[in-house]
């Protein structure tokens, strides 16, 4: 259906949002405008800084002032009764009204937007009696039929949880009720499905796109993955630094992007169908320059997506030959038999009666200079089989032969040598990073911990080193965590990580978080050491689509045992088992004759 034929619910006309910072006003977002009409779904892609979120933060009047503030515009809401409200002139006492109630918003981090010390049921009751004339009976019988819609199991222990019991995708599901609780006209999803498995990704977004058509409601999508865009929305708005730089509908910026930064986004996902040797990145598409009045100017590079990608693709003759040299080596891991059980029952005396097994007699070898994938959904045990190899957590059985010495049998003393050659980069580059130190010193400390260098000056001048191999600037030596982006913060604990000259590394979904813009620049730079440096990795991730473009050979993990490992190409055409081939069903690939039946099926 045309938008002509539909009725405008919302526009946006010249906003603009600024922050007051240190360096002078940031204009977030500068100038747009846009229109959602009922029914649909808008998605609004672009990387972290593009101002997709404040936009969005701006609807619904929850930018923190100070120091943002709107400095201009309209953001015009059509109710259905024909009344035409101005959500940026009324206050806050009148937007309470609005917001939760006919426009809604689910957050991207469902633990951190749930009360930790209230119930889940609590939580969504909440929100009714606050804005529906009801009683608390009728409150938890609509909790319960929301759990029940958004397809929970077992709504009644769900309602008597804490955010803590669920797990990331049940969470999601919580905030979803609570923001369809009072039927909203409109419904804005910040990033709900980032950093989620893919199987649960698909599930949520099949589940709100179901939801969209029963309350008949349109939905703002916010998301840096165009592969999630060509799943759920109909139309696409593209942002850069505040501005609107493409919009249309989804097969269009699919088929034709017509802006380089929308042909980059295309181009830096990890593709399925062939194998590159690196991922195209933002700059092979464009160059932002400043003119001398400070204005920024864009500046094309290269039009064509596929040109790019040639240029890039590797021969499958080219994969099989690495693999079999690195195979003609001795392993530099073996691990064998290994097993990682946790209590999760104990008597009345604290013995334990009943046990988990996270990693359940799992057995395979590394090569030195390869990158084994693991893959599979959370609690599959790939991250506890990880954590167990570098002692971090202890095993209950087994052995993980580092050159021949077995890690598990180590002395503290002989763990302490050895684990200058064997490192980790954690998940949360955050949450791995202490807040009170410079980065310069947190790259620096363990090369203290393990006597590299004979003093302080030749360590500077080392971690100086490794910031610009890394792509940092050498001045940064003195910021402190929060000071950095995202990607940034995780090329910093790829900097630390490299400091001790490891040869061997494990990844922790080290990307799951990041744009996948900026993703593409960490799996690159990963894939650049490794060939310098001859490092070997174990890449760990839910997310399949990056495993294969990282990984030789791909271990797909399931309950704590290996369901089934082959080279990376192998498994993605040929997979043996049910389980695999729901993982790779469930990749949002983004192809264009998928859009083309969604987009058919949606207008019948």
């Amino acid at each position: 259906m045309e938008n002509n034929d539909r009725k405008i619910l919302l526009e946006v006309r010249n906003l603009k949002t600024y922050f007051k910072t240190d360096e002078g006003i940031a204009k977030a977002v500068d100038n747009i405008n846009f229109t959602i009409y009922n029914g649909e779904t808008v998605g609004i892609v672009g990387e972290s800084g593009s101002g997709k979120s404040v936009t969005c933060l701006s609807i619904m009047r929850l930018i923190a002032s100070p120091p943002g503030y709107i400095a201009g515009g309209e953001i015009l809401y059509h109710r259905p009764n024909g009344q035409i409200v101005d959500l940026v002139k009324i206050d806050i006492q009148g937007m309470r009204y609005y917001r939760g109630n006919e426009i809604s918003m689910i957050f991207q981090e469902p633990m951190t937007s749930l009360n930790p010390v209230y119930t889940c049921g609590n939580q969504v009751m909440e929100t009714i009696l606050l804005h529906q004339n009801t009683n608390k009976v009728e409150a938890k019988h609509r909790t319960l039929e929301l759990f029940e819609k958004v397809q929970l199991p077992d709504p009644d222990r769900i309602f008597e949880a804490y955010p803590h019991q669920l797990s990331g995708g049940q969470k999601q599901r919580v905030m979803i009720a609570m923001a369809l609780s009072c039927n909203p006209n409109i419904l804005i999803a910040d990033e709900p499905t980032t950093a989620l498995d893919v199987t649960v990704q698909k599930a949520i977004l099949e589940l709100m796109d179901e939801l969209r058509s029963e309350i008949d409601a349109s939905i703002i999508f916010i998301t840096h993955d165009l592969g999630v865009i060509a799943e759920i929305a109909d139309r696409v708005i593209v942002m850069y630094k505040g501005h609107i730089v493409e919009e249309g509908n989804v097969l269009e910026i699919f088929t034709n992007p017509q802006h380089p930064y929308t042909k980059s986004l295309l181009a830096c996902r990890p593709p399925l169908h062939y194998r590159m040797k690196k991922l195209p990145v933002v700059n092979d598409f464009m160059e932002v320059i400043e003119d001398e009045n400070g204005e920024r100017k864009i500046i094309t590079k290269e039009t064509s997506v596929d040109k790019i990608i040639k240029k890039y693709i590797v021969q499958p003759s080219e994969t099989e030959d690495r693999m079999t040299l690195l195979k003609e080596q001795e392993p530099i891991l073996e691990v064998k038999n290994l097993k990682t059980h946790f209590p999760v029952e104990k008597n009345f005396f604290g013995k334990t009666t009943k046990w988990l097994p996270a990693v359940d007699d799992v057995s395979f070898k590394v090569y030195p200079g390869e990158t084994l994938g693991l893959v599979g959904e959370s609690g599959c045990g790939k991250t506890t089989l990880g954590r167990t190899i570098l002692r971090l957590t202890n095993a209950t059985g087994g052995q993980v032969l580092f050159e021949g010495n077995d890690i598990l049998q180590m002395t503290n003393k002989e763990l302490k040598k050895i684990r200058k050659d064997v490192q980790i980069i954690f998940q949360d580059p955050y949450s791995s990073l202490n807040p009170r130190m410079t980065i310069g010193n947190a790259i620096m400390e363990p090369m203290r911990v393990h006597g590299l260098l004979a003093n302080d000056d030749e360590r500077k001048a080392k971690v100086v080193e490794l910031l610009e191999t890394v792509s940092l600037n050498p001045t940064h030596f003195s910021r402190y965590p929060h000071q950095f982006s995202g990607g940034q913060r995780q090329r910093i604990c790829i900097a630390r990580a490299l400091a001790l000259q490891p040869r061997f590394i494990i990844c922790d979904e080290s990307v799951s978080a990041l744009d996948v813009s900026v993703q593409a620049q960490v799996l690159n730079l990963l894939l650049e050491l490794r060939d310098k440096f001859n490092f070997t990795y174990i890449f760990i991730s839910h997310d399949l689509s990056v495993v294969k473009f990282m990984s030789d050979r791909m271990i797909v993990m399931n309950k704590g045992k290996i369901e089934e490992m082959d080279t990376a190409d192998n498994i993605y055409s040929n997979p043996s088992k049910n389980y695999t081939k729901n993982l790779i069903s469930a990749i949002p690939k983004g192809q264009i004759e998928d859009i083309r039946k969604r987009m058919q099926f949606s207008d019948d």
